[in-house]
């Protein structure tokens, strides 16, 4: 098969959650050990760094691969979901992993992947953990899909353990409290593996220290900690946190790299550059400012809103689409009074009607017209705006991947 039929074949043959969301979840680690022992345990042939989390393991994750990038390593990096192509899921030094690579994988495992039904993510986290070993990465840093105790990903044992953040989203998964989900959040805590946790609440704190007492884990809470500011090409509000979580990994990761004040400094300020990372408050134009944003659940958002409060500009527009999964109870108090709306519905199942959108909006005073596509949107706002104008456009990876 060519590299677009072999994706093709894995989007759709298989249960994949971005696209099916339910049917794709699986209740247990058998199918990931099962498939482990088929490609003889690759997760045992490289040095990890773990990360998981509600919003921000995405740019943790980037941030630390940039870091050690600069240190002189070989740095596998493993991050979901994609933006514009499958490859940017699997990277070492921000090279994607070859569409050669990806093909002659599935090609080798494709009996064993339909006889045993696995899942798009168990076969994309295989695949992963064999070409990190094949390339002999230095060290790979794997974020997680979705919760972690349950996660694919989660069969190594890293080096440290990192968890964000705990905020409500896929609640259908992991539970309906924050307690509930930080406990699936702190199923990637092994015994005596350092953990990290970016932010906590006074319910969440409970559960995570509860977990590495129980895994004889040390445990450090980085907003506790106080460490120097470094300047980044990541300019969202909500890196000021990331950052922390960041460096306080960095101190467990010092007893196995030798990474410098400099390498940390250019890691800082090269994490697109170092690792191609896009859609964290990305600035796509000048006259108009065009930023677009992959915050999609209220914690993410609310920071995001608070950053465009902060800019000078005559019309706030905002391109908008979400998934039908989502609560929008929890965003819909948060969204600006003072915006033009551009409704669109990201181009996959799960989609939310747009037309809907617009109506649940509308409960909250916020007006604005419904689009075909996110294209339609996107352009609609362009062609309306002044050169003085804002333009923000998210709530959905989907909307971004669709923009970029």
């Amino acid at each position: 098969m060519t590299y677009q039929q072999t994706i093709e074949w894995m989007f759709k043959q298989l249960p994949m959650y971005q696209t099916q969301g339910a049917s794709a979840f699986k209740k247990d680690l058998t199918n990931t050990v099962l498939l482990a022992k088929h490609l003889k345990n690759p997760e045992n042939g490289f040095k990890s760094i773990h990360v998981a989390g509600t919003n921000g393991k995405g740019s943790v994750s980037n941030m630390l691969a940039s870091i050690l990038q600069e240190a002189g390593y070989k740095v596998g990096l493993y991050t979901s979901p994609h933006l514009k192509d499958f490859r940017e899921r699997i990277k070492i030094n921000g090279e994607d992993i070859s569409e050669e690579f990806v093909c002659s994988f599935m090609e080798k495992n494709k009996v064993f992947f339909e006889e045993n039904h696995l899942s798009f993510f168990e076969m994309t986290v295989g695949l992963a953990f064999d070409y990190f070993t094949k390339e002999k990465v230095d060290v790979a840093v794997i974020e997680t899909g979705m919760g972690g105790r349950l996660d694919s990903t989660n069969i190594i044992k890293p080096l440290v353990s990192v968890i964000t953040n705990i905020g409500f989203d896929h609640m259908q998964f992991l539970g309906d409290t924050l307690e509930k989900i930080a406990y699936e959040k702190a199923g990637i805590i092994k015994n005596n593996v350092p953990v990290i946790v970016g932010e906590y609440k006074s319910e969440t704190k409970v559960v995570f220290e509860t977990k590495a007492k129980e895994m004889n884990a040390d445990i450090t809470f980085a907003s506790d900690k106080d460490f120097p500011e470094y300047e980044s090409d990541l300019t969202g509000d909500y890196q000021q946190k990331n950052k922390k979580t960041v460096l306080a990994a960095l101190n467990v990761l010092n007893n196995h790299f030798s990474i410098s004040d400099a390498n940390i400094k250019d890691g800082f300020l090269n994490v697109v550059k170092n690792t191609g990372f896009m859609g964290r408050w990305q600035i796509l134009q000048h006259d108009p400012m065009v930023v677009c944003d992959t915050a999609h659940n209220a914690d993410g958002l609310k920071i995001v809103i608070n950053q465009i409060a902060k800019q000078k500009f005559d019309v706030l527009r905002i391109v908008f689409g979400v998934l039908n999964d989502k609560d929008l109870t929890e965003i819909l108090p948060l969204m600006p009074k003072n915006a033009i709306y551009y409704f669109c519905k990201p181009n996959l199942m799960r989609g939310l009607d747009a037309n809907i959108l617009q109506q649940e909006f509308a409960k909250f005073d916020l007006k604005g017209k419904v689009y075909a596509s996110v294209a339609d949107a996107y352009k609609s706002a362009l062609n309306d705006a002044g050169k003085n104008d804002f333009i923000y456009a998210g709530g959905s990876t989907f909307v971004v991947a669709e923009i970029l």
